[in-house]
This record gives C-alpha cells, sequence and structure tokens, in this order.
C-alpha cells in the first residue's frame, strides 16, 4: 500500500472485525502493513528489484504468508524487515520525509554559498563524499514537487501535532520547500530589475522530475504563475508534460507550449531550466543563443558548466553559485 496514517491498519481491522461479530461470524483476521517504495518513472524496476522489503504484522501467521508471497523478489539476499504494523506505517512517512529533509537542507545551504561567494556544487561534492552522507538527494534546484514528499512532509507533521508533539524541523522543511520554489522567478525577475511585461520567457521542463509527466505541486507552476502575473508570455517544453500544462494553464492566452525545445527558446528574452530532462544536459549553445532574443539563462538545476555558458556569450544564473 502507498502512505497512509498510522493507526489505519488497526482502524481496518477493528472495522473488519466489528462487521463480522454483527453477523455473529467467527473468523480469524489479521490486515498487514506492506508499504511500497516505488518511484515515479521506474516502479517496475523498483518492484522486480526491491532494496528492501517492509511489512507490518501483528502475528506470525501473517508474517508467514507475506513472506511465502515476496520469496521470489527475496532471493539474493535477505531483504525483507519485519516489524510491527504502526512502525511499518510510519517507516513510509519517515523516508520520504527524511529525503525531502536532504533536498531543503541543501537549498538552504545554497542560499548561504552564494551569499559568501561558495560554490554549492563544490560544496554538495565535498560533502557527498563522505560516506555517512552519500551523493543522493543532496542536489540544490528549484525545490521538490510530485505526489509523494510534500504530502508525506504535511501527512507526518499533522501526525505528530495529533499525537502532541510539535515537530519544528518538520515544519521548515515544507517552509523552506515553498520558498525555493520562487527562487528561479526572483532570478529572472532580479534580472529585468522586474519588468517583465511583454517578454518572452521559454521554460524547458514543466513535471517535477524527469521520465514522467506528472505536475503535481512541480517547481514550474509557481515559475509560470509567477511569470503570467508579471505579465510575461510563456512557451513551454517537456517531452512528456505539455498536454498536461496546457490543462492545467487553460484560460492563460499568453501560456503556449512548442513541440521542440528551440522552438520555445526562439525569440525568447530568457530560458529558464527547470526539470533536467536528459535531452536538455548538451544542447546545441550557440544555436541557442543565436535563436533567443537575449541569451539569459537561469539553470535552476546546475546541470550547465557556468564557464562554457559564459563563454558562449549568455548571462548565467543558477542555483548556488557565484
Amino acid at each position: 500500500k502507498s502512505t497512509v496514517p498510522v493507526g489505519t491498519c488497526e482502524r481496518v481491522r477493528d472495522a473488519i472485525r466489528g462487521r463480522l461479530d454483527s453477523r455473529g461470524v467467527e473468523c480469524d483476521v489479521s490486515v498487514a502493513s506492506n508499504p511500497e517504495f516505488l518511484k515515479e518513472g521506474a516502479a517496475i524496476g523498483d518492484f522486480m528489484k526491491p532494496d528492501r522489503i517492509v511489512i507490518g504484522v501483528d502475528n506470525p501467521a501473517a508474517e508467514r504468508l507475506l513472506r511465502e508471497i515476496y520469496a521470489p523478489f527475496n532471493r539474493n539476499h535477505e531483504k525483507l524487515l519485519c516489524m510491527d504494523v504502526r512502525s511499518s506505517e510510519l517507516t513510509k512517512y519517515a523516508a520520504n520525509t527524511m529525503l525531502a529533509t536532504k533536498i531543503s537542507l541543501m537549498n538552504e545551504l545554497s542560499h548561504v554559498a552564494a551569499r559568501v561567494g561558495a560554490d554549492i556544487e563544490q560544496v554538495r561534492k565535498g560533502i557527498g563524499s563522505d560516506p555517512r552522507i552519500g551523493y543522493s538527494f543532496i542536489y540544490p534546484g528549484p525545490g521538490y514537487g510530485g505526489s509523494c514528499f510534500p504530502k508525506d512532509v504535511r501527512a507526518l507533521e499533522h501526525t505528530a501535532r495529533a499525537a502532541g508533539y510539535r515537530a519544528e524541523l518538520l515544519q521548515a522543511v515544507e517552509a523552506v520547500n515553498a520558498r525555493q520554489k520562487k527562487v528561479p522567478f526572483e532570478l529572472l525577475s532580479r534580472h529585468y530589475v522586474n519588468e517583465l511585461e511583454g517578454r518572452k520567457i521559454a521554460v524547458w521542463g514543466l513535471s517535477f522530475k524527469p521520465n514522467t509527466d506528472d505536475m503535481r505541486e512541480a517547481p514550474s507552476i509557481d515559475l509560470v504563475e509567477a511569470a503570467l502575473e508579471a505579465g510575461a508570455h510563456v512557451v513551454g517544453h517537456d517531452p512528456q508534460a505539455a498536454t498536461e500544462a496546457r490543462r492545467r494553464f487553460a484560460g492563460h492566452e499568453r501560456f503556449t507550449t512548442a513541440d521542440d525545445p528551440y522552438e520555445a527558446a526562439a525569440g525568447a528574452d530568457a530560458l529558464v531550466l527547470v526539470t533536467e530532462w536528459k535531452q536538455y544536459w548538451a544542447p546545441d549553445f550557440d544555436r541557442l543563443a543565436s535563436e533567443m532574443r537575449q541569451a539569459v539563462v537561469v539553470d535552476a538545476r546546475n546541470i550547465w558548466p557556468p564557464g562554457v555558458m559564459r563563454e558562449r556569450g549568455f548571462t548565467y544564473y543558477a542555483i548556488g553559485r557565484p
């Protein structure tokens, strides 16, 4: 199952038992917790080759059944982690919240780096080489989105509050993320001294991450809405999310999409890269510079080398870089 509030399995079990009792039926009932850890864009691979299998049970019979079910996926080495039901339910919240916290911390550090003249990308490499930290989820950017991280951070904070605890760190993770989503537009607006009315802004990447058309709470939404409110014309490109973007911004005459990234950038006063799709990593920079009206780039994923960009004549902005 996906993320559910702690105590859900017990409530389901009690509801089933209550109904059986009302019918006078005697039957042993167990409700187990089996949270999924599937990533959008890689769900099949994650299911077929899981790095861990978490189950929460309240009796040996349920554990034996789940071990039998998962035996084909647990052959190379022991991946199954068996625990009590409530711990299993909390594990899913805790995993997503931990990853979201790493992202928000790196984004917080990126603001410090920009103000003291450091390069957050060099800092990332320096701390990622520490095996206690690692390189996963320490990439600065425009904030996290999607269906899991925002929802689970809020839900866990609510769960803590309902249990009588004020989870200040969780509140900060969400607050930092909300602020970070405004950074790409702030960089853009700062360059044009808040004069964006009538300008064309190209946006590369509309989904909340590559390899999906999911735009739920995507950073691109904050950027597009702010640019439209400032009077700009926005042309977006995304390999999969263009249809969803047109639906989401239906009614905005100044928002359109293009089938080709260079078409989106043609005649643009600025290009903002929001989602790091592979096809954006090595574009024809000479073509890009020649086709844009003004060679202004906001790289919200720090995927392009600043030196190369400036050598090609771009005014280049990134996250947490001098």
